[in-house]
């Protein structure tokens, strides 16, 4: 029973595990406390609502596979979503060529961190830091007020809702679980996906097997900076304002998602699907405060920053325990 025990608690998989064991739990909580609760679309709008930030915890989670961190990504966020709500408001710009240019922010800014960061051998906590600072301000810039988005193509794109049944959800979420799709597979099924994983590991080793570190490292970095743009269109699919303060603390958010869903801070260790249900956590969460009526929104971050304790706790006993059987099973080897 403990050799079992002791190869479950040893698994990749142990902290994705308790991630979705607790998603049902809190699920489960909430549909015995309230009755709409059993409703589909409950279920559809923890996707609807938080398509943004399962599209930036997406990129996140890249980032702290090699572990690094980007804290840019609420700030990129804003960013783009106030360049789209200008050029399809004071301008002529196409609604498809006005995302194609905030997509292109995006990973062009993305990649120039990701450089800088890498080439020079510089804390990615400063550099995206400074990149935050620099969106924000950069966004306030171009307006301190809110400019909505009245484009009629927009607007019907936002109001769309897919059918699916029990329910629906919107394009928003769409792009969201593509997203989710198409980074399991790039992180599970591709050399692109190994070298990720290999840096997070043990970088120095990576390097020395001929692995491209540096180039990795920036595409990494690219990708974040691509899922925050992207990220900018789900959200002002939402909002359908371009403001300063969209996004605000979105980074935190997305680091407690991507560590609630298994992604060791250290690197090596992460799983796209533990991901998303770190995000649905959180809104269950939400959902549960709306339904209870009268506590504010301000639980939801008290009861995250509570889960991420527990489970950066939790992290630092499986790398121990690790640490631990790979010794016993060292000294045993020996001994034979």
């Amino acid at each position: 029973m403990k050799h079992y025990l002791n190869q479950l608690v040893a698994s990749q998989y142990f902290s994705f595990v308790v991630t979705v064991l607790l998603f049902v739990i809190l699920y489960a909580a909430g549909i015995m406390t309230y009755k709409g609760f059993m409703r589909p679309q409950v279920f559809l709008n923890l996707f609807i609502d938080n398509a943004a930030l399962i599209i930036v915890t997406v990129g996140i989670t890249f980032t702290l596979l090699i572990g690094g961190i980007d804290l840019s990504v609420g700030a990129v966020l804003a960013l783009c979503c106030m360049v789209l709500a200008y050029l399809l408001e004071f301008t002529t710009v196409p609604v498809g060529l006005a995302i194609l240019i905030i997509l292109l922010m995006g990973i062009g800014f993305g990649a120039l961190q990701g450089y800088i960061i890498t080439k020079f051998d510089l804390q990615p906590f400063i550099i995206t830091l400074a990149g935050m600072f620099f969106c924000r301000g950069l966004t306030a810039v171009i307006s301190r007020d809110t400019i909505s988005i009245t484009n009629p193509f927009y607007v019907e794109l936002a109001s769309t809702r897919i059918q699916l049944g029990v329910g629906f959800i919107s394009v928003g979420a769409v792009i969201a679980l593509l997203t989710l799709l198409i980074a399991a597979i790039v992180l599970g099924y591709t050399k692109f996906g190994r070298t990720v994983f290999a840096i997070g590991g043990n970088e120095s080793s990576a390097s020395l097997m001929g692995l491209p570190v540096f180039r990795t490292k920036v595409m990494v970095y690219t990708i974040s900076g691509f899922c925050s743009a992207l990220a900018g269109v789900a959200y002002s699919l939402i909002m359908l304002t371009g403001y300063n303060l969209h996004g605000l603390g979105m980074e935190m958010d997305a680091i407690a998602s991507s560590v609630i869903g298994g992604t060791l801070l250290t690197g090596g260790v992460g799983f796209i699907p533990g991901t998303l249900f770190g995000v649905l956590i959180q809104g269950v969460i939400l959902t549960f405060i709306t339904f209870q009526g009268t506590l504010s929104a301000w639980w939801t971050k008290i009861v995250v920053g509570a889960l991420l304790c527990v489970f950066i706790v939790m992290q630092a006993f499986i790398t121990e325990h690790k640490s631990k059987l790979s010794s016993k099973s060292s000294m045993e080897s020996a001994s034979k």
